[in-house]
């Protein structure tokens, strides 16, 4: 018996990354997957893997600073496997800058994907989740925990799931949805997202170096660790857990 047996799941951003590894983990779990991207080529990939190993998937190309969109999205969901329980919002994009160095576009674009799609799944998502309960997973980060002098636009995004999190776990507990809500924190994981912000730097290899001095563990995270995280929060192992935070940052954040 899997994980997450008889649930629907919603997992934006999911053509790569994290979001492949949990759309197929849970996939593997028992769950049926919905998977989210703009990147459709790479995110039919992700469904025909799922679907060859025995799984049931869906792909839909989605933009998630759209409203429109995650009400098409939600709605084809729901008419698909009839219910929706479990929200994974991982979407999101990476934009370096101080905030003296960072222009109001490069703000402006960074916020709608990572803040306010993360708004906008989790209002729609309480609606089809009302009748039946459910969890929302938001992928916040290290960042949204410490800030970082070059990080200005993403360290304010990421803070902003962070505490977005605890109030509509509030709001969902008060209410009696049976609605949990949490956040997941990782620390620098090797993800595409991760290499391209390397890349652009003059020294890649040092860069990467650097990065890795900063979790004691000695390696950057594996995109399979943090799905593993967001599986435990996505099966009723954490009924009791709402409002939290699932820090796995191989020690970042403990000094």
């Amino acid at each position: 018996m899997g994980r997450v047996d008889g649930k629907v799941a919603l997992v934006t951003g999911a053509a790569k990354g994290i979001g492949r590894e949990t759309a197929i983990l849970l996939a593997r779990e028992g769950a049926r997957v919905a998977l989210t991207d703009l990147d459709e080529e790479s995110g039919a990939k992700v469904a025909a893997e799922i679907t060859a190993a025995g799984g049931e998937a869906l792909f839909l190309s989605q933009d998630v600073a759209d409203e429109a969109s995650w009400q098409a999205t939600l709605k084809t969901v729901v008419a698909r496997f009839g219910a929706l329980h479990i929200l994974v919002n991982n979407a999101g994009i990476g934009i370096g800058g101080t905030v003296e160095d960072t222009s109001l576009e490069d703000w402006r674009k960074l916020m709608s994907i990572n803040l306010d799609g993360v708004f906008l799944g989790i209002k729609h998502a309480i609606g089809a989740m009302k009748a039946t309960g459910g969890s929302i997973i938001n992928l916040s980060s290290i960042e949204g925990i410490i800030g970082d002098p070059n990080l200005a636009a993403y360290n304010a995004s990421k803070g902003g799931v962070r505490i977005l999190t605890k109030s509509a776990a509030l709001h969902c507990a008060q209410s009696g949805y049976g609605i949990r809500v949490n956040s997941v924190h990782p620390g620098y994981i090797w993800t595409p997202m991760v290499e391209k912000y390397l890349d652009e730097t003059e020294d890649p290899a040092g860069n990467k170096e650097g990065l890795v001095s900063l979790h004691p563990l000695g390696r950057l995270g594996r995109p399979s660790e943090i799905a593993a995280g967001i599986l435990y929060l996505a099966s009723d192992e954490s009924a009791f857990t709402t409002g939290s935070e699932l820090v796995i940052d191989g020690g970042y954040t403990a000094r």
